[in-house]
């Protein structure tokens, strides 16, 4: 049996683990918007997201302490308030700490590349790369070393096409995935694009480069580098695993 609270102290802590709890929904909500949209600095952004979950937090412990049971004769006065609030700050509280346990796991790559002794070359994207946190050389040895050692998977894609109809499929395939597509060379086999995350906008940089493979076939490179940050959180990786399962699926 639940026991619930009618003393007039646990029906304030119900209370105020409701108002915690409304509270921390929009604050974790408008940090991502506050950075795409009005233009607040990316750590800032991060610090509001974090203390939403630090408010929804500190909502669920109070509803906790309010739901236990105290003493015998408890009944049902602030229960629901308490329940509520131990909903929404779960339920708000998911979000950032996903986001933060992603984190934690995720390797220190900001730069995936399906060829790393010579990745392809940022053209167009790197003019517009102005206020980037993260250099648009590529890291070096130790990243690729450590790529390989994550990611083994993400190599050179080969498809049985000329080089001219495989840039018409990455053109379709970085459409289809909304890209946004800066630059189409197809004389030097280079397309380069920019991916926006959807909440709090962060711009991924992406250069995809066809060469001639054998007599008919092409070998495909792309490489998609985060402009700030020191992890991507696997989302630069992931992006290249499903560019390439695309291209091989395309006809």
């Amino acid at each position: 049996m639940i026991f619930r609270p009618t003393n007039p102290v646990s029906h304030r802590l119900a209370r105020l683990a409701f108002a915690l709890a409304c509270l921390s929904a929009p604050v974790v909500a408008i940090a991502g918007p506050l950075h795409r949209y009005l233009g607040v600095d990316r750590d800032l952004a991060l610090d509001v997201f974090r203390f939403g979950f630090y408010i929804a937090t500190a909502a669920i412990a109070l509803s906790l302490a309010t739901i236990m049971p105290t003493r015998p004769g408890d009944r049902r006065r602030g229960f629901v308030a308490a329940v509520l609030a131990l909903v929404i700050g779960i339920a708000t509280a998911w979000a950032p700490l996903s986001w933060l346990m992603h984190a934690y796991r995720a390797p220190d790559l900001t730069d995936i590349t399906t060829d790393t002794e010579d990745p392809p070359k940022l053209v167009v994207t790197l003019q517009m790369r102005q206020g980037a946190t993260n250099s648009a050389n590529y890291p070096g040895h130790a990243a690729a070393e450590l790529q390989h050692t994550i990611y083994p998977e993400l190599t050179p894609i080969r498809i049985a096409v000329p080089p001219a109809e495989a840039f018409r499929r990455v053109e379709r395939v970085a459409t289809a995935m909304g890209w946004q597509v800066v630059a189409r060379v197809p004389s030097d086999g280079r397309l380069e694009a920019v991916a926006t995350s959807p909440w709090f906008g962060f711009h991924d940089d992406i250069a995809v480069r066809i060469r001639r493979d054998g007599a008919s076939a092409s070998r495909v490179d792309i490489r998609s580098k985060s402009r700030t940050g020191t992890s991507d959180l696997g989302v630069n990786a992931e992006r290249i695993r499903t560019f390439a399962r695309l291209l091989l699926a395309e006809q």
